[in-house]
Formats: C-alpha cells, sequence, structure tokens
C-alpha cells in the first residue's frame, strides 16, 4: 500500500500555510527506474518532492506544473519534474549516473553535480490557454533555497523550503524521502513572522523527523508550533507517468511524410522510449505509413 502523501494546513488566524509530504516511495521508484548515481538519486529527489508539494497546490483539476533545473557546467545536465493536481509525479535526470562527490562532513554534494548557478524553469499548465511561465536564477543549486527563492522572486510569496532524500550507506538505495513548505499569508504579522522564524531555526532536517516516525501532521505542527493548526486537504501522491502510444502518435503527425517514413532505423521499426517512465513504443513501417495515411486524412478535413 503507497503510503506517500502530502498534508496542507493552515494557521486558525489565516496568517500562515504549512505543507508536509512523505515521498519515501516515489522518489526510490523514480531513482530505481532511472538507475541514478547516489548525487543524481538526491536531486532528482529534492526535485520530485518539490513539483509533488507544487502540483498539490494546484485548484484546478488535471492542471500540471514542470520544473527544470538547469545549472552552469551542471554534471546532472538538466533535472526535469512534472506533478499534477491529482497526485502523479514524474521526472528524470539527463545524466543518471554523474559522479558523486560529498561535503567533509559526508553529506552528498548536490549543488557541484546540479550546478551553483543556472536556471530554474516553472511551468503552470492550467488546461485553459497559455501556461505561466516563471524563470529565476539558481542561488545554491541544492535545490530548496532555489524554490524559496523562485516563490521569494515570482510569486513575492515569503517562504520556507526544506527537502531531504536518505539513502542507504551500502547499497545507495532511497531510504526517505520528503519535503516540508512554509508560506508567510498577507495575514501574518510581525509577531508571527518572529514565531516562524524560531520554529525554522528548530526544525530537524525532514529525513530525521520521518526517520522517528512523525507523521505529515505532526511535521506541520511542529512547524506551526504556537499556532492553532487546521488541517485543510491530504493528498496520496504516486510515482505515474501519462505517456501512450496515442500521444506519440499525435507527436508523429507534426512531422513531414517524409519526416516520418525516416524514423524507421534499419531494423525496420522506429521506437520512442519515453523519458519520464522508460516504456518503449515500436512502430513497424507499416505502422509509420498508416500514421501518414492518418495524417493526411486529418489535413484533407481541415
Amino acid at each position: 500500500m503507497n503510503k506517500d502523501r502530502i498534508i496542507r494546513c493552515i494557521t486558525t488566524d489565516g496568517a500562515v500555510m504549512a505543507c508536509a509530504a512523505d515521498t519515501s516511495e516515489l522518489v526510490f521508484k523514480g531513482a530505481k527506474l532511472h538507475i541514478t548515481s547516489p548525487v543524481a538519486s538526491a536531486a532528482l529527489g529534492r526535485l520530485l518532492t518539490a513539483a509533488a508539494i507544487m502540483g498539490a497546490q494546484l485548484k484546478q483539476k488535471d492542471a500540471s506544473i514542470t520544473l527544470r533545473v538547469k545549472g552552469d557546467n551542471s554534471e546532472t545536465g538538466a533535472v526535469i519534474a512534472v506533478s499534477d493536481s491529482n497526485g502523479n509525479v514524474k521526472g528524470y535526470v539527463q545524466n543518471p549516473d554523474c559522479p558523486t562527490e560529498y561535503y567533509p562532513n559526508g553529506k552528498l554534494n548536490v549543488a557541484k553535480a546540479v550546478g551553483r548557478t543556472g536556471i530554474l524553469n516553472v511551468m503552470k499548465d492550467y488546461g485553459t490557454g497559455e501556461p505561466y511561465i516563471g524563470q529565476v536564477q539558481l542561488i545554491s543549486g541544492e535545490i530548496a533555497e532555489d524554490i524559496t527563492n523562485y516563490y521569494a522572486t515570482s510569486e513575492q510569496i515569503p517562504t520556507v523550503c526544506a527537502l531531504g532524500v536518505l539513502l542507504d550507506k551500502q547499497d545507495h538505495e532511497v531510504l526517505l524521502a520528503g519535503g516540508l513548505l512554509i508560506q508567510l499569508l498577507p495575514g501574518a504579522t510581525e509577531e508571527t513572522i518572529d514565531q516562524i522564524e524560531k520554529n525554522v531555526s528548530e526544525l530537524e532536517p525532514m529525513t530525521t523527523m520521518l526517520a522517528k516516525g512523525m507523521s505529515m501532521e505532526e511535521i506541520c505542527k511542529t512547524a506551526l508550533k504556537g499556532f492553532e493548526v487546521e488541517v485543510l486537504d491530504e493528498t496520496p501522491i504516486r510515482y505515474a507517468c501519462s505517456c501512450s502510444r496515442e500521444k506519440i502518435i499525435d507527436a508523429f503527425i507534426t512531422l513531414s511524410d517524409d519526416e516520418i517514413r525516416s524514423l524507421a532505423d534499419e531494423k525496420g521499426y522506429a521506437e520512442a522510449i519515453c523519458h519520464f517512465c522508460k516504456k518503449k513504443h515500436r512502430f513497424s513501417k507499416m505502422q509509420l505509413e498508416e500514421i501518414i495515411k492518418q495524417k493526411n486524412r486529418k489535413d484533407e478535413k481541415e
């Protein structure tokens, strides 16, 4: 049974919102699927968790959010995570087997692998017209600080973001993963801000709280200590891909007849592999000819 979920809470005075997520299973699945090195597992896991939390905040049905981190001189290459308002999360790392380095304290040096400078892109697609696209400079490459900076810069929302991925020291498999987002709302007073700053300074790392067996509600209430707290909603989350043969055919149809024919290799078929779930979709030369006919029928109707 999948235990991954997100809880959103608000203080009863409407001044602060907190969102806690246990993403251990979906990050484990993502790392296994993409055969990531330890540092790539941590980078992907942090971004998947951030996308899950941000996706849960989307109000519209079937809305989605895409996060793309691309550091300068990055060893991971681009790291991408996509989430929707229904709790489906997916992602990938461009260079999943990138080298792993550690800080002197033994923690993974995610910033070195991702790149301390570069760009964080945020695209929100509400399914109604043009998507919203935000872009900010990376400020650390550790991802949590970059998400915090995105909210402060692009959405003018004072935010604290904590993201954590704990790996087994022997086989480097994902043991725990999760995240916490705390946001000040327009009703926040100086007193509120002081209390939240005190709470944040006393918070343990996300994976430490998970390792202690703390529930998402307990984590939110710890972050909002000193306030009365109300649970807004709970969302189950999972690693899930929405790729399909039909979507690939729709992409093929945008090509010219000759381009579609040229997709077949010397083995006599075209193969499309999904970046997110690694599923292979094969098309024979005959099937490609059928796609060309389908495209031409569509063009005639238009």
